[in-house]
């Protein structure tokens, strides 16, 4: 038989085939992804879920995806990551995981904003109030004189509030923030790094064979 990955013997491709021949035609025609991409991507997940003996990928093998691979470091970010696009925050499915893939790799700044505010509010809230961002920007400050550290995030604070909130009710709302970042974009990620780089989606590009978003030759 033709293999689809030569370093699997033929009973895996086989399996491969059986169990992700739908959702392969599914993620093709609603995604942006190629076929031949979608084939490329499910294949790395299967490998995932072949070392945990199921057909889910756990979290701490996202985590150190993140980790190693997206350039994101902040776990608490990880975690509200995991817990948005899982159902139990504890094991990855196949369509979770093309899901994070589509909107780190060709979500459009619509879907990049969504996506980064429900991972912001992810504590539970539907809006970003002062103790959300507070522990948010908690980790931006760091030092020995904990009275300057302290008034440095409440400054923080107030000024993103002066700059988000336009109707100075006490809360962001998604539509507030989607205003800001349309005209700023640079603003996506106020609260903490959520998508991978220019230069880690090369690494991710090449590693998963997405060919579509292999950079320019020179």
């Amino acid at each position: 038989m033709n293999r689809i990955d030569l370093t699997m013997d033929d009973m895996a491709n086989t399996k491969f085939l059986t169990i992700y021949s739908g959702l392969i035609k599914s993620f093709a025609t609603t995604t942006e992804f190629t076929s031949n991409e979608v084939v490329s991507l499910l294949i790395v997940f299967y490998k995932f879920t072949l070392n945990n003996g199921t057909r889910m990928m756990s979290t701490r093998q996202l985590y150190n995806l993140f980790l190693v691979m997206f350039g994101i470091f902040d776990v608490s970010i990880i975690e509200r990551i995991a817990m948005n696009i899982t159902h139990d925050g504890r094991s990855v499915s196949a369509e979770s995981w093309i899901r994070l893939f589509e909107v780190f790799l060709t979500g459009t700044l619509e879907d990049r904003m969504r996506f980064a505010f429900n991972v912001y509010t992810s504590a539970g809230t539907v809006v970003l109030n002062r103790e959300v961002v507070g522990a948010a920007i908690d980790k931006f400050f760091y030092g020995d004189d904990d009275d300057e550290i302290n008034e440095l995030r409440a400054d923080m604070v107030e000024f993103l509030f002066v700059k988000f909130d336009q109707d100075k009710d006490g809360v962001i709302t998604f539509e507030e923030y989607a205003e800001i970042v349309a005209r700023q974009p640079g603003l996506l990620e106020f609260l903490g790094k959520i998508f991978p780089d220019k230069r880690d989606i090369s690494l991710i590009a090449y590693c998963h064979n997405i060919e579509s978003l292999f950079p320019p030759e020179d």
